[in-house]
């Protein structure tokens, strides 16, 4: 992590509340998170759009900054879910004419069909972070879809394996993530849910297809897994499916949800030598718990996890939150923190 984060440094997974305002909050409720373009969930006219999302972005950053979080994201504004964003960016990906996959929940839905080889045309999220690096003096993060992910979500016509195709997206990721790291990105987090969702598929090239998006890195890598958002997928398992197999990848930071989950701090004590980003704030209500509530939940972890690594964090994203809920969810959060840095 930055040096020049303090102990504990509080931040959260990635997506925050989007204003009512900047997309229709209906749509989005009654429709699992988008892997193709969703263009309809948003409000303004697109000549409008780009503008409107810098200042939403602006709104989460100040946000962020008020409750007292230490890394700062740009809250995903910019984005219908929190994949399609760059994976619909990529060239030898046809999203006009989907092709289909079953999700998480096992229900059909439309992918980008991959038609060609998979390619930049150039960076896809600098801009991004150029500008939330404007908008803050405070570390700054930013958030992409990891490689293992984005091979589930998609519908392969061209590479005929599967582990072909993830290591293609590894190779787009690794692309990415230098020039992230290049536009002033302190953190690039990749998002990895469906090792968890598809953890025999992910056991088989995994670890492969993340230690080919990161080795080499500029600087930290954070991986987050999660069940899926709590507006989504209500049911959690007793732990992870995937979770020691991350110990010898480059990563620098391993993001779990432990809050509403409940898991077992001792499922963390194989990635000893790795930061954790620890999940404390449950996100399936809106009940805004208080700092002692946060406090405990980290606590019960300190002897399965390197202290002096511990990031305090939420359990995914809370983009399906009433705002003020997940402002006042991230104030806990950072009070929290002043607590435990007292005591330790």
């Amino acid at each position: 992590m930055p040096v020049d984060l303090p102990f504990l440094p509080t931040t959260v997974v990635g997506s925050l509340p989007q204003p009512g305002w900047l997309i229709d909050h209906d749509r989005l409720a009654h429709q699992f998170p988008p892997r193709v373009r969703a263009r309809e969930l948003w409000r303004p006219a697109p000549e409008h759009l780009e503008e409107a999302q810098d200042d939403a972005t602006l709104l989460v950053v100040r946000a962020q900054e008020a409750a007292g979080l230490d890394l700062v994201g740009d809250g995903e504004q910019r984005r219908e879910s929190y994949s399609n964003h760059f994976a619909t960016a990529l060239d030898g990906v046809d999203v006009d004419t989907p092709g289909t996959v079953l999700n998480r929940s096992g229900q059909p839905i439309p992918v980008p069909r991959v038609t060609g080889e998979v390619a930049r045309r150039g960076p896809i999220q600098a801009r991004d972070v150029r500008f939330l690096r404007a908008a803050t003096d405070r570390p700054v993060k930013i958030t992409l879809p990891g490689p293992f992910t984005m091979a589930q979500q998609a519908a392969d016509e061209h590479y005929g394996d599967d582990r072909a195709l993830a290591l293609a997206y590894a190779d787009v990721v690794r692309e990415e993530i230098a020039d992230l790291f290049a536009a002033g990105a302190d953190v690039v987090q990749i998002d990895e849910p469906w090792l968890q969702a598809r953890p025999e598929v992910a056991r088989r090239y995994g670890a492969e297809a993340v230690t080919r998006a990161v080795e080499g890195a500029p600087g930290p890598v954070h991986l987050h897994l999660c069940f899926g958002y709590a507006a989504m997928v209500a049911e959690r398992p007793e732990g992870y499916s995937f979770l020691p197999e991350l110990a010898d990848t480059p990563v620098d930071t391993v993001s779990v949800e432990t809050a509403q989950s409940h898991l077992d701090p001792a499922q963390l004590r194989p990635l000893r030598g790795k930061g954790i980003a620890l999940g404390v704030l449950d996100l399936s209500t809106p009940e805004v718990e208080t700092p002692e509530v946060v406090a405990d939940r980290v606590r019960r972890a300190l002897d399965d996890v390197d202290v002096d690594r511990l990031v305090l964090s939420s359990d995914c994203g809370l983009k399906y939150l009433p705002r003020a809920s997940a402002e006042g969810k991230m104030r806990s959060l950072a009070l929290a923190a002043r607590t435990l840095r007292a005591e330790l």
